[in-house]
């Protein structure tokens, strides 16, 4: 018999019929999290005492039982829900997967490049038996055992076909886009290829017992196939280059999805917007403002999120402030918006969600 609820998320069920409300277009799917007044079980924190960051990130059991100290650890409110990260190659999953260097600084995964010579490089395929392959399998598999019940493991962050390039290429991949373009344009197919490959493969775990699948940076569910899409190196291609290159690539993304989120990263991303809005099979949009500049609930971007929905796309705004809540409803409307806030204590958690109409 199928599970109604989750031991971390005891109205999980009524999260779903919210996920499922936004994905149409229609009701608030209101995300609040708050660290927990008592853990919803006692699961201990990984000793990391002598251990490499490198260790901490690629060890599979030192990395979910991480996360699972972390969900048991946490409220999760409304719309919100208990995922088990499996981001281990942090925002370049596909670029090592097709053969990039990546190493840990600062907190996260970087990817250097491997691709210097475009003539004589080889087609780009996924590696089954190489190290990045087989740290991935491993962690989701070990996530979704550790997670099973409590909360859902979610999809690695497998960034865009041209953001992966971006990477492997480095900076010459801008003037890849004049120079070689038909290589450009062959290079995207076999990064999305790839791409659909390894969404593919990972399926059969990482789809939830209620057949859907989630967003784990951002903490979306969806009642079926999702993932993250992106192009964050659009900031530095032209309105016609961005139609001509990657607006093909993105449609091929979206071929066996079922649930299109769509990440638009950065002001100087904002000129490719109608592009995107274009797209049929985008269904949600989520807007990160950069670093610097009012986040997802400021005022400033009410215009944005009224174009978006006006087009019949579904709105996240991310990293909202608490008071800015209310003002965000009243001049965007509460229809196929999901808001993302935090709070200090469960118990202020608890209060925000009934003023807004969330039993808690």
């Amino acid at each position: 018999m199928m599970p109604t609820e989750l031991g971390y998320k005891p109205d999980w069920s009524a999260a779903r019929a919210a996920w499922q409300d936004w994905w149409e277009h229609k009701g608030l799917a209101l995300c609040v999290t708050a660290p927990k007044d008592k853990p919803w079980e006692v699961c201990h924190k990984p000793d990391s005492t002598g251990k490499s960051m490198e260790f901490m990130w690629w060890d599979p059991g030192f990395w979910t039982q991480s996360g699972l100290h972390h969900i048991a650890n946490g409220f999760y409110g409304g719309a919100a829900f208990p995922i088990m990260p499996t981001w281990i190659s942090g925002p370049v999953c596909l670029g090592v997967m097709l053969g990039g260097e990546a190493r840990i600084e600062n907190g996260t995964v970087w990817l250097h490049p491997v691709i210097h010579d475009p003539d004589t490089h080889p087609p780009l395929r996924i590696d089954r038996d190489g190290v990045w392959w087989r740290r991935h399998w491993a962690t989701i598999t070990e996530a979704v055992r550790c997670v099973e019940g409590r909360g859902v493991a979610c999809y690695p962050d497998i960034e865009g076909a041209a953001d992966a390039l971006s990477g492997l290429r480095g900076q010459d991949f801008l003037t890849d886009f004049i120079e070689r373009p038909d290589w450009v344009h062959e290079k995207l197919h076999e990064a999305n290829v790839a791409f659909q490959e390894m969404y593919e493969d990972w399926w059969p775990m990482l789809r939830d017992s209620w057949g859907g699948s989630s967003i784990g940076i951002f903490g979306v569910w969806a009642p079926g196939r999702t993932v993250k899409m992106q192009c964050d190196m659009s900031c530095m291609l032209s309105p016609a280059m961005f139609d001509e290159f990657v607006v093909p690539s993105l449609r091929q993304q979206c071929q066996r999805l079922d649930y299109v989120y769509y990440h638009l990263d950065g002001t100087t991303a904002l000129q490719h917007l109608d592009s995107l809005l274009a797209i049929e099979a985008i269904d949600a949009i989520e807007w990160t403002p950069q670093a610097g500049l009012p986040q997802g609930g400021a005022p400033e971007w009410y215009d944005l999120y009224r174009r978006i929905k006006a087009a019949g796309k579904s709105v996240h705004a991310f990293g909202v402030a608490s008071d800015e809540i209310e003002p965000l409803i009243k001049a965007v409307g509460a229809d196929g918006v999901c808001i993302t806030t935090t709070a200090n204590t469960e118990t202020e958690a608890r209060a925000l969600l009934r003023r807004f109409g969330w039993k808690a």
